[in-house]
């Protein structure tokens, strides 16, 4: 499983970098746009919603709960400080996934206790695309946080955070199910061909 997350650039911004994403087979897209108004997140969101829909791609949003089904998105991704999962399943029911943030084994359980269909867990290093980072999980901490989950649930788990092509085997064997990325992916030469290489690695120790 391959997550893309939006992110703008000098070079990019979300709509171009999911549309490269997208041309090179990612499967899921989460609009992630945290500094702007509702109404520029809507005219991204709209756009990028179709081009997932053309693409049978999954189309999730980062936090905005409000405006999943105004934007007939599949799911949404709360954070630690956004809007509590049980409360997102009350307003959203059980047909729209959503995707929890979890940075620790309690934070993890948490998540999977107030049912979570997925758990983003990170950071696995250091990134330069989110503000307020998390402490560092590494090879070794994501391990330890993915025993603990196992233990109790099969549910899916990405793993987030600085990931680059090189990691996907050390972080695979650690027992998630797949990773998201969005440097690794918009700071490319070639974003589409990147996007390639990622899935077929991904591929290669998934099987």
């Amino acid at each position: 499983m391959l997550q893309f997350i939006t992110h703008s650039t000098p070079r990019m911004n979300e709509i171009q970098g999911v549309e490269a994403a997208l041309a090179g087979g990612c499967g899921w897209i989460q609009l992630r746009m945290k500094n702007v108004s509702d109404e520029e997140f809507i005219v991204a969101g709209r756009e990028i919603g179709e081009m997932c829909r053309n693409a049978g791609a999954t189309f999730i949003l980062d936090d905005r709960v409000h405006l999943v089904n105004f934007l007939d998105a599949d799911g949404v991704h709360v954070g630690k400080n956004d809007m509590p999962v049980a409360e997102v399943r009350n307003l959203l029911g059980e047909d729209k996934i959503i995707g929890a943030t979890a940075n620790s084994i309690e934070d993890a359980m948490k998540a999977i206790e107030a049912g979570a269909d997925y758990l983003g867990v990170g950071p696995f290093r250091f990134t330069t695309t989110k503000e307020k980072l998390s402490p560092i999980l590494g090879a070794e901490g994501l391990t330890n946080l993915m025993r603990a989950v196992r233990s109790v649930s099969e549910l899916p788990v990405v793993a987030i955070g600085g990931i680059g092509i090189a990691d996907i085997e050390e972080i695979i064997k650690s027992g998630v199910s797949g990773i998201a990325v969005s440097g690794s992916i918009l700071n490319a030469p070639s974003p589409e061909y990147e996007t390639e290489k990622i899935l077929k690695e991904l591929k290669k120790w998934t099987i």
